[in-house]
């Protein structure tokens, strides 16, 4: 059997979450056309008869500004040092040395595979531009296209990635496909729609925290804080006469109970904690 630990990494919005989803046929990372969506290493388990993969979405490589930035990067660094086989993600209509340069600077030891994202929208010429120029870079073990959002080609890719996995028992038993608490998928549905529902700014000031899930007999009640670092950012939370709230409240309940299967009571209490991406007590808390 093969088994091992298979890391994703790329620049923000190289389509990582997307392919996490689409390689477990389920939606565990969240997915926002805006970047930095992803904040935590994600695990998503994929096993089949004769193979089980680990596989780790990570948040997109950046420069850190803040704090939190530099417990994002963190979790990539880890994510590096215990893979069997690293994806190199990149959007393949996306600036070639740019992701040369990153992915150079990761300094991996284990093979990688560099994973063209979107080729059903990319030209040829394009792809072919790609594929000669990443094949012979030392960290590339081999190049692959695919189609993160519409499944082409990413039988090919755990195909490739599968003579590259060493054997062994498998990590996981039965059919879990994360280690990941339900709680922790909870905030982060309600954390996507603060990044479908609010502009630019709000998203990446705040975060989300469920402090109480109370299973009952017909429902599951959920209480979740929204912090935010000012003022001003929770009255934009609320909206006039708490209409966005509402809308938010009600969008993400409806796909908790989605995810849950069951009914749920969902409320949703909006905090101020000024500059809590900052603060190492805070981050700890909120759990990055």
């Amino acid at each position: 059997m093969k088994t091992g630990f298979v890391s994703i990494f790329g620049k923000p919005n190289a389509g990582k979450s997307t392919l996490l989803n689409t390689l477990l046929g389920e939606k565990l990372a969240i997915v926002s056309h805006k970047v930095q969506t992803t904040r935590h290493r994600i695990k998503g388990i994929l096993t089949e008869k004769d193979y089980q993969i680990v596989f780790s979405d990570t948040p997109g490589i950046i420069e850190p500004k803040y704090k939190l930035h530099e417990k994002m990067m963190l979790s990539v660094k880890s994510s590096i040092e215990d893979a069997d086989v690293c994806l190199l993600m990149l959007d393949a209509n996306d600036a070639l040395e740019e992701n040369d340069k990153l992915f150079d600077s990761l300094k991996l030891k284990t093979p990688a595979l560099v994973v063209l994202n979107k080729i059903d929208k990319t030209p040829e010429e394009k792809l072919k531009e790609a594929v000669l120029f990443f094949k012979n870079k030392p960290y590339c073990s081999k190049v692959i296209g695919i189609s993160a959002k519409k499944g082409l080609c990413v039988d090919k890719l755990i195909e490739t990635l599968l003579y590259y996995l060493p054997e062994g028992e498998p990590f996981f038993e039965g059919n879990e496909i994360t280690d990941l608490s339900t709680k922790f998928f909870v905030a982060e549905i309600i954390r996507e729609k603060i990044f479908l529902f609010y502009e630019e700014e709000i998203p990446y000031h705040a975060t989300v925290v469920v402090q109480e899930f109370k299973e009952k007999e017909t429902l599951t009640k959920i209480r979740a804080d929204i912090v935010v670092q000012r003022e001003t950012q929770k009255g934009i939370m609320l909206g006039e006469a708490g209409k966005m709230i509402k809308k938010l409240g009600t969008q993400s309940r409806m796909e908790i109970e989605k995810f849950l299967n069951r009914k749920v009571f969902l409320e949703l209490f909006v905090k101020v904690r000024p500059k809590w991406r900052e603060d190492e007590l805070y981050l700890k808390e909120y759990g990055y």
